[in-house]
């Protein structure tokens, strides 16, 4: 209709608003499901319609989806009444084009649709289905159907004008989000796949943990390998810089050559020379026959010198000359020989401080610390403990032939709030220990060493009362009886050699949940 004094036709205006306000909806949310229903009530607002749908089309199975459906009689369900236009949407995805069923009554009843079906719809006469493919550029994105009579006076053109405009819009908005979605699915895949590999991906394989400490650990392992990078591994003694050498030679390209490895601290001063470096028939007393030194035997490989702050400034001095020239002479020897060796050195010792002291030849600190790797203590990362006791148990438990202990509550209560000073050769110590004497029965908090009872100095040395240590040890008793029964009340108590009323009155007393345990 011509409105005479502005000239403009007011179905447009009324349409541009209705494209406008479909617009603002889609800009409302990233989840065309949020926005599909919004959409199709402005639609049956606006245009009268008794029914609408939105379908997505499935790009792997080539199906299509409802993402909405409105005007359903209650007892219809969305795919029962999806099933009845079917037919037609998948004929607008094949043909790319929009179709107009002109009576669906007649349609429907001529059709093999279930009459119990139409009955439910309800369908007026003159009521027609209109079709439109959601279709982005050449590729169809979906569906978008609408159910009303046939308006005499505009026919089923207009309808199909501006429903066509509709379906562009929300073509355009369906794509841009199926296009985020799979950036964001993208993402997700690769930060996974980032912390698989950082977290237990690049783990090596003789080193156990999770901790973001120790993924750090692995990174920097996978970082320095591959080069012929010094690489000075700090920490305190028992953390595992043996093992972390041994993976950065492992991922080498020197891998299949010699891993030599010598302990620093081990040795005398006066014999540390001649095992590093070699001697000569004769050069002092009880040498008998001439000597390769660990720099010749480990050749074209790797040389892990551990407590590396244990030597003197002598053999400093002839370390260095290693390190910046790549070689050395035999003890009882000059003439100069040369060694293809990639240097690892570990440490306990705070470097820094000897070379203040002059007990650390400054040059050497800087030619070892070239890629600094700190391993963390045991107690900055206690999330790795049980991981930690689980493989020593089974290692060994396995060794001296019996099954794999579990580990009782209480047991990992004191294991979690031990200091652990000797850090994880203490607790490979301490299960090693465990699974002899618990002779693959249930490890109990008295099978671990005295020492684990002690708190850390920072604790203070508050003790437990003598009735507190006998509940504690009650408790224990009840929750290890459940749990070897699958929380069986009847044979818990047998086992325990009481009542089950009474079994069932301590658990209460201690608030045992008995769920926990099924």
């Amino acid at each position: 209709m011509l409105n005479r004094s502005t000239g403009i036709n007011c179905r447009s205006v009324q349409e541009l608003g209705l494209l406008f306000a479909v617009s603002r909806s889609l800009e409302n949310s990233f989840d065309l499901t949020d926005v599909a229903r919004p959409v199709l009530r402005r639609l049956q607002d606006w245009m009268g319609l008794e029914r609408g749908t939105v379908a997505i089309l499935n790009r792997d199975t080539g199906g299509l989806l409802v993402s909405e459906a409105i005007g359903l009689p209650r007892d219809l369900a969305a795919n029962e009444y999806f099933k009845l236009i079917e037919p037609h949407l998948e004929h607008v995805v094949r043909k790319k084009d929009a179709i107009i069923v002109h009576d669906l009554d007649r349609w429907s009843r001529e059709s093999d649709i279930p009459s119990e079906t139409i009955e439910k719809l309800q369908l007026r006469p003159q009521t027609g289905l209109i079709c439109i493919p959601l279709k982005f550029a050449d590729e169809i994105i979906g569906t978008l159907s609408i159910e009303r009579r046939r308006n005499p006076q505009t026919g089923w053109e207009a309808d199909l004008r501006l429903l066509s405009m509709l379906a562009s819009i929300i073509a355009q908005a369906t794509k841009v989000r199926q296009e985020a979605a799979e950036q964001i699915q993208s993402l997700r895949e690769e930060n996974d796949r980032l912390h698989q590999k950082i977290g237990s991906g690049n783990r090596p394989q003789d080193m156990i943990g999770s901790a973001s400490s120790m993924r750090a650990v692995y990174l920097q392992i996978d970082q320095v390998a591959p080069s012929l990078t010094t690489t000075l591994i700090r920490g305190e003694s028992g953390t595992g810089k043996e093992l972390v050498a041994k993976a950065v030679h492992e991922r080498s390209k020197r891998a299949s050559k010699p891993f030599v490895k010598f302990n620093c601290a081990a040795l005398p001063d006066s014999i540390i020379e001649s095992e590093l470096f070699g001697h000569e028939k004769g050069a002092f007393t009880g040498a008998l026959a001439t000597r390769k030194g660990r720099f010749e035997m480990a050749h074209g490989g790797t040389i892990f010198l551990d407590e590396i702050g244990d030597i003197s400034i002598a053999t400093q001095v002839k370390l260095l000359r290693v390190l910046q020239e790549k070689e050395f002479e035999r003890v009882g020897s000059q003439e100069p020989r040369r060694a293809d060796v990639r240097v690892i050195a570990a440490t306990s010792r705070d470097l820094e401080t000897m070379m203040a002291e002059g007990t650390f030849r400054e040059d050497l600190y800087y030619r070892l610390n070239v890629f600094p790797i700190y391993v963390p203590p045991l107690r900055e990362r206690k999330c790795d403990i049980l991981l930690l006791c689980d493989f020593f148990v089974e290692k060994y438990a396995d060794r001296i032939g019996v099954k794999a202990p579990r580990i009782s509550s209480a047991a990992i209560d004191l294991l979690a709030s031990y200091h652990w000073p000797g850090n994880v050769r203490e607790l490979e110590n301490c299960m090693e220990r465990a699974v002899i004497i618990a002779k693959g029965e249930s490890i109990k908090a008295h099978h671990l060493p005295p020492t684990l009872q002690k708190k850390s100095p920072r604790e203070g040395a508050v003790s437990d009362t003598l009735e507190d240590a006998l509940e504690s040890l009650e408790r224990e008793m009840l929750v290890d009886a459940l749990k070897e029964t699958g929380s069986n009340m009847a044979e818990a108590a047998r086992r325990l050699g009481m009542t089950e009323r009474k079994m069932g009155l301590r658990v209460k007393k201690y608030g045992i949940d008995r769920e926990r345990y099924k």
